[in-house]
């Protein structure tokens, strides 16, 4: 056994190492396009570096610059048209609902505003002159430090640029080196974004300075649509040369004939938190210089030592090729053709970088450009906003099962911030207690409903209430949960008074209500806009439909098991018993599909890119295999309805749900869709997404969100514990023959410390319990190790009972065929806190 475990480690050791060779994003050219450029973030401050020998561009950006002030925006003429709304649905007058819905719910843009904008300051200007023929040029991006490097030469001298956003010190840091003394000469500038009409910036060189540059700036405009912009910026930039002279200009710093450079660049805004303004913004600019002392290598050392202790958390190999000796951009041209295990691995890893470089503790959430914004072309695309009925909760899917729960406190916050803005929403729109949320906020955690019929959605407060319920499911921290506790209590309550009662089916439903951005087409009306044209509008708003049901149930169910770990609120717990009894089942229709509408009014194939009606199955965990196999195959039908060809984000959602279908193929082909290089100028016309040559996922124009839905179904595919078990290796394609993988979280505090896998099975794998507690593995093959029985009935570790799902209305036009998944084992270990348990396959 002794020599066993050791042949296995050794072969994890060596998986492990060629793993971490291949984390790095590099190319033989400079950046044509923002698209091209290599990302960098601490989770306050981005930077995006082009990498241009002869002017290169460091694009800046600080995550609580953006358009406005503190607002709200509900509609108070909701509440006194809602009853009449909800009328016209139970009366099927789907039509005359729906006009005076967008009329009533919708804010009013005379008022108030739909949301604001996320805002570039602008970009660092670096020229160097006679760098123009240059050699030798690499960039590279290495996702081990967090690091962006410049390598080429001029002549036989060598140039290098190092630039990092340093998590401990909060600045962007620059590094400037050659292989000759006396060689680097350059002027540094700044310059606002392209797009002058939004951001306005100024320069200037302090009087008696000429190592300190101070940009300054604000938002263009007096308001953005009603909302007075309220914020500004300030950029200090420091110069500090060794060797050389250093000169200052009115608005910018020139540096000749120094032997190295090290540039500092500091930012702040005046906002302290979403209701309050009134900071300083040189002052904290200011204080980020003061305060550093440290010499260019210590501050990168602790640069990398605060990176790695999120980064090093899971490793992933998947093994190699010779494509990985290309550069990236080659690399995702040509994966469709070629076998490049090691780009997934990569493309995983990337996906864990931008969640650590764009949210971290006291920091805001990534949005849905992360925190990457350049105010130029396409961008800031939708106004980087959050936008919640799917997107900002797909940036946060692979926070808990990757080993990056603190990169989801940001998002936790945002929860807690609208829980409270949200109250005044669900109180002055709905009459309702408790709070809401629709299908959009920003900075300033604005609630009502905005856009079109996409905005008649009242029910994020219950996907966002599933992330709450979520983190505790992975940490068991009942600290935490009597923190969040609250929040999901005063979420059940908003439905206590929203729900009505079907008066055809006799359900409590919400109502009015979407599924998100979708129709199923069959009832239109004709609709004059203010220039005479006449344009056929269709109707989305509906009751009841399968996406707030699945939430709503959902949030209920975790608010009765909350309170029951707790101890406390059992009245109030049986209340909800009685609620929950009350909404609508799952329904499968006569296509032998999920209906995605209380009426079966599904098409049999629906290429939308949303995928609202299969929350249950993911995010959710409603529908199963193994418990309910009827709602398993029906989902997945409507999931092959939608067909493979879909939007970035929608390609994420689809990796995420073929995981969850145990066809670790078929999610294997949308990573390969994935994987597929799209052009810097493809538009929203562009019926396809993929990846950007930098590796940002293209929807397009880029939205971060793919490229934290694909991580988080490539996580799914390896192990999954939303399913009354522990999986192991669920979803493994054909593709990944072996390959190695460390650090996973799954729910009930266990961690894989170390998990392989040969010839597509499983042979090692050694797992940690924080807890304690029942560990209960599930495998296609037969497992040995201490201490391991064959399982018998439910699970009794808490953390994996199944929320309690009533079983499918089937159509008598359906035809079910059976779920025709492989057999499986479970076994049962009864862990103690803080220990390991090893296991293998059974010869």
């Amino acid at each position: 056994m002794r020599k066993i475990i050791f042949s296995l480690l050794c072969v994890l050791t060596h998986h492990l190492s060629f793993a971490q060779q291949d984390l790095t994003l590099w190319y033989s050219s400079p950046s044509k396009a923002w698209t091209d450029a290599l990302p960098l973030g601490n989770g306050r401050l981005g930077a995006m570096v082009y990498g241009i020998p002869q002017r290169d561009t460091i694009q800046i950006n600080e995550d609580t610059f953006w358009s406005g002030s503190p607002y709200q925006n509900n509609n108070p003429n909701t509440s006194k048209n809602l009853k009449k709304i909800q009328q016209y649905l139970q009366d099927e007058n789907y039509i005359d609902a729906q006009k005076l819905a967008l009329t009533n719910i919708i804010a009013d843009r005379n008022n108030t505003s739909h949301g604001q904008v996320y805002q570039s300051i602008g970009n660092l200007i670096l020229d160097f002159p006679g760098h123009e023929n240059f050699t030798n040029f690499n960039r590279k991006l290495d996702l081990n430090t967090a690091v962006a490097t410049t390598n080429y030469k001029i002549g036989n001298i060598e140039y290098q640029r190092e630039i990092f956003t340093s998590f401990p010190d909060q600045l962007i840091i620059i590094h400037l080196t050659s292989s000759k003394k006396g060689t680097i000469s350059f002027n540094t500038s700044f310059v606002g974004p392209l797009k002058k009409n939004m951001v306005t910036v100024a320069t200037t060189v302090p009087s008696g300075q000429n190592e300190l540059l101070v940009a300054t700036g604000k938002c263009t405009h007096e308001k953005e649509e009603n909302i007075l912009n309220l914020l500004h910026f300030n950029n200090q930039i420091k110069v500090n040369s060794k060797g050389g002279v250093q000169k200052a200009n009115a608005n910018s710093i020139n540096v000749s004939n120094a032997d190295e450079v090290t540039i500092y660049i500091s930012v702040a805004t005046n906002f302290k938190n979403y209701k309050d303004i009134s900071g300083d913004a040189e002052k904290k600019a200011s204080e980020y210089l003061t305060n550093f002392s440290k010499d260019y290598e210590t501050a990168k050392k602790d640069h990398i030592i605060a990176y790695q202790k999120q980064f090093k958390s899971v490793e992933l190999n998947l093994g190699q090729s010779s494509q990985s000796k290309k550069p990236t951009d080659q690399r995702i041209a040509e994966f469709a053709k070629n076998d490049d295990p090691g780009l997934v691995s990569t493309y995983f890893q990337f996906g864990r970088y931008l969640l650590i470089s764009s949210s971290q503790k006291e920091t805001q959430p990534a949005n849905l450009q992360g925190i990457w914004n350049p105010n130029s072309g396409q961008y800031p695309a939708w106004d980087s906003k959050y936008t919640t009925n799917i997107n900002v909760e797909m940036n946060y899917w692979p926070a808990e099962v990757t080993n990056l729960t603190e990169c989801h406190d940001p998002f936790i916050q945002l929860v807690k911030d609208v829980s409270i803005t949200g109250k005044q929403t669900a109180a002055e729109m709905y009459n309702s207690r408790g709070w809401t949320l629709h299908h959009n906020t920003d900075l300033w955690r604005m609630t009502g409903a905005v856009d079109k019929t996409a905005g008649i959605w009242p029910t994020c407060n219950a996907w966002f209430s599933s992330h709450l319920w979520e983190k505790y499911l992975f940490s068991g921290d009942n600290n935490y949960l009597k923190e969040i506790y609250p929040i999901l209590k005063s979420a059940s309550e908003f439905y206590q008074d929203f729900l009505i009662k079907d008066k055809k089916t006799g359900y409590l439903v919400v109502s009015p209500s979407i599924s998100p951005e979708h129709t199923p087409g069959l009832h239109n009306y004709e609709e004059t806009k203010p220039d005479g044209s006449i344009v056929k509008e269709r109707c989305n708003v509906y009751a009841g439909v399968t996406m707030d049901n699945q939430m709503v149930f959902d949030l209920l169910s975790n608010t009765i098991d909350a309170a029951k770990i707790l101890g406390i609120d059992k009245d109030f717990s049986k209340q909800l018993e009685n609620l929950r009894s009350q909404l609508p089942p799952m329904q499968i229709g006569k296509y032998s599909q999920l209906q995605e509408w209380l009426e079966d009014w599904d098409k049999k194939n629906d290429a939308h890119r949303h995928l609202s009606h299969l929350w249950g199955m993911f995010p959710g965990r409603q529908i199963s295999a193994f418990q309910t196999p009827e709602l398993f195959e029906a989902s997945r039908n409507s999931l092959i309805g939608r067909g493979d060809a879909s939007r970035g984000w929608s390609m994420g959602w689809k990796v995420c749900l073929w995981a969850r279908y145990l066809d670790g193929n078929h999610a294997y082909k949308l990573i390969q869709n994935q994987l597929n290089l799209k052009p810097a100028n493809a538009t929203i016309k562009d019926p396809d997404g993929g990846t950007y040559s930098n590796m940002f996922d293209a929807h397009p124009p880029f939205q971060i969100d793919g490229n934290f839905g694909c991580t988080a179904g490539i996580a799914e595919m390896l192990i999954q514990s939303h399913d009354g078990a522990l999986s192991l290796l669920p979803a493994l394609p054909d593709a990944w023959k072996e390959g190695s993988v460390s650090g996973l979280r799954a729910r009930g505090g266990f961690e894989i410390e170390k998990m392989i896998w040969k010839n597509n099975k499983l042979a090692s794998i050694i797992i940690k319990s924080n807890l304690g507690g029942n560990l209960r593995l599930r495998s296609y093959h037969q497992l040995t190790g201490n201490n391991i029985t064959k399982a018998k009935e439910e699970n009794p570790n808490y953390f994996y009972q199944f929320q309690p799902i009533e079983k499918a209305k089937i159509s008598p036009q359906a035809k079910l065929e059976g779920t025709n998944i492989k057999t499986v084992y479970e076994y049962d270990i009864d862990t103690k806190k803080g220990l390991s348990y090893q296991f293998e396959i059974a010869q």
